[in-house]
């Protein structure tokens, strides 16, 4: 089955459209892959074996019955859904243990759109508590290891999600991104991911006003196209969702091949906090940055207006908030880290919130406005190249300093997810040890369209599929 786990997520659904597989035919297959490489790299949580084979059967008969013709785009294609998303009749434990045995009544609306598209959902992928840190290891679920090199993180907080994508246990993943949870873990297991501007991706029916709305949905894929398909039945308004991004002129998946056109670009290695970036992060984003020029596009370095503000304290005292949905009033049930972030929301006044809102807000608007200028700007997606796993905790042992030495990783990615505009990872260059490195491309308000056209010339120019990884050696797990 090695053929068919290597398929994109269009060559699956093309494949079972034309009769050369049945939907049975790709969830034996990837469940397969997944018996064989996940006691390794630990990437799922929940592996819904049962629930995915009945519905495969269900769809295979539905074909023998009623034929090929209309059938949903990804009619019969296996996806897994990130453990912090709720999925009706599956285990979602968000990686927090005063929530490992809950089982919800209902699907979180983007797991509906997909089901909708005909994706068969075949199980849950690991996540830190909460999706908190850029790492995704936890005390419930335990650590996923990278498949290019085990001893190393995927990223977080989709690093299960990026794995199996990575790995070819999926064709394709739903991921969500809060700051930067998409693209992080596409940077370190070299795939394409996409942070959807806000209000592109519902988050209902259990979230709506979340983080002033920094969270999102998004697809993780090895190709452009698959990604850009896969946010095309992600998207969309739900009754009363907070946010409403404009709808785009075409489907994203009709970007894919369009000419982006001669775009300005702009091109910067300077972070928003001043943490230091790793020459081979910095490589890359140079290498990109000369590989659009080659492409006919006008670049040149300029940064956005965000290193005047002390970032960090303003973005701490939103993103401690993250656990006050779960209702739980003990923060000791928590991770000590996140035992620490409710604590202190606790302690956190009201009018101290709002005002670390407000100046968000005016930090925004100052990044937003390098648009006005620019089409793009292309960043390194990470400062660093993949960190060893236990890299947060190794040195620190008080949770500020982890969640501080957390955010050296990871400058890059927030600052979107504050503006909301919408920005990917691509996948260009490799480390000497052959561990993936990702460069970001952040798009003006509402841009994906760009995006994907620009990713698009880009992974035509410098294909970035060459396989899979090699099956990892057992790490004793």
């Amino acid at each position: 089955m090695q053929d068919v786990v290597a398929m994109t997520a269009l060559q699956q659904a093309a494949a079972v459209r034309r009769g050369e597989l049945t939907p049975e035919d790709l969830v034996v297959a990837h469940l397969e892959r997944i018996a064989d490489l996940d006691p390794a790299l630990n990437a799922f949580v929940t592996i819904s074996a049962d629930e995915a084979l009945s519905d495969a059967r269900d769809k295979t008969r539905r074909i023998l019955e009623d034929g090929r013709d209309n059938l949903p785009p990804f009619f019969g294609v296996p996806i897994p859904i990130k453990d912090l998303t709720e999925t009706a009749g599956i285990r979602t434990t968000y990686s927090s243990k005063p929530f490992a045995g809950f089982v919800p009544e209902w699907d979180a609306y983007v797991v509906r759109r997909l089901k909708r598209a005909g994706f068969i959902v075949i199980g849950k992928t690991n996540t830190p508590e909460f999706g908190t840190i850029p790492v995704t290891e936890s005390d419930l679920n335990g650590v996923c290891r990278n498949p290019w090199d085990p001893s190393r993180t995927p990223g977080g907080s989709s690093g299960g999600a990026a794995v199996a994508v990575a790995t070819g246990m999926a064709p394709v993943a739903q991921g969500s991104d809060g700051g930067g949870s998409i693209r992080i873990p596409a940077s370190c297991c070299g795939l394409f991911g996409i942070k959807p501007s806000r209000g592109r991706v519902s988050s209902g029916p259990l979230v709506g006003e979340s983080l002033q709305g920094w969270s999102t949905n998004g697809p993780l894929a090895r190709t452009v196209a698959d990604a850009a398909a896969l946010l095309d039945v992600m998207s969309g308004y739900e009754t009363g969702d907070p946010y409403l991004a404009p709808p785009p002129e075409r489907p994203f998946a009709q970007e894919v091949g369009a000419d982006p056109g001669s775009l300005r670009i702009a091109f910067t290695t300077e972070t928003p906090t001043g943490a230091p970036v790793d020459t081979a992060c910095v490589d890359a984003a140079e290498d990109a940055a000369r590989l659009l020029e080659s492409l006919g596009h006008d670049v040149e370095r300029a940064t956005p207006d965000w290193s005047s503000l002390d970032l960090m304290p303003l973005f701490t005292r939103v993103w401690q908030t993250l656990t006050a949905p779960t209702g739980i009033d003990d923060p000791s049930a928590f991770e000590p880290l996140n035992a620490a972030l409710t604590e202190a929301a606790r302690q956190t006044s009201s009018i101290e919130y709002v005002r670390a809102v407000v100046e968000l807000s005016r930090l925004c608007r100052r990044v937003a406005a390098l648009w006005e200028s620019y089409d793009v700007l292309v960043t390194p997606t990470l400062a660093l190249p993949p960190v060893e796993v236990g890299w947060i905790r190794e040195q620190e042992q008080d949770p500020w300093a982890q969640f501080m030495r957390a955010a050296l990783f990871v400058p890059f990615t927030p600052i979107f997810n504050l503006t909301g505009q919408p920005a990917v990872s691509v996948p260009l260059q490799r480390t000497p040890e052959g561990l993936p490195v990702g460069v970001q491309l952040a798009g003006p308000p509402a841009g994906e369209a760009v995006l994907i056209r620009l990713a698009a010339q880009i992974e035509q120019a410098r294909p970035w599929v060459a396989g899979l990884p090699v099956t990892p050696p057992d790490t004793g797990r």
